[in-house]
């Protein structure tokens, strides 16, 4: 059974930096894509980050280029996107995606 677990979210100021992570069982990282997704206030799901399993190549939404980054530890079957330089307009609930299955999300509230 696939089960993915999001954590990290938070309130951070503009400028900060957030790191989240989703904890991935029922398959091991390393053989599928994986991806990011955020919710903001009332508009859609919008893809914000993507690795594919394998090589390793990643691709952004060009409104996170060079600020997230998205990464994996195949020790502990994680999957992690690092936010810096965060602005109010990267306000959502953002979602680990993998293998058709959704985690629970978590909150990146940013605010001075």
């Amino acid at each position: 059974q696939v089960q993915l677990v999001e954590s990290g979210g938070g309130l951070v100021q503009p400028g900060g930096s957030l790191r989240l992570s989703c904890v991935l069982s029922g398959f091991t990282v390393n053989s599928a894509a994986m991806m990011w997704y955020r919710q903001a206030p009332g508009k859609g799901r919008e893809l914000v980050a993507h690795i594919t399993g394998v090589g390793s190549t990643t691709t952004y939404a060009d409104s996170v280029k060079g600020r997230f980054t998205i990464s994996r530890d195949n020790t502990k079957n994680t999957v992690y996107l690092q936010m810096n330089n965060l602005q109010p307009e990267d306000t959502a609930v953002y979602y680990c995606f993998a293998r058709g299955s959704w985690g629970q999300g978590t909150q990146v509230t940013v605010s001075s």
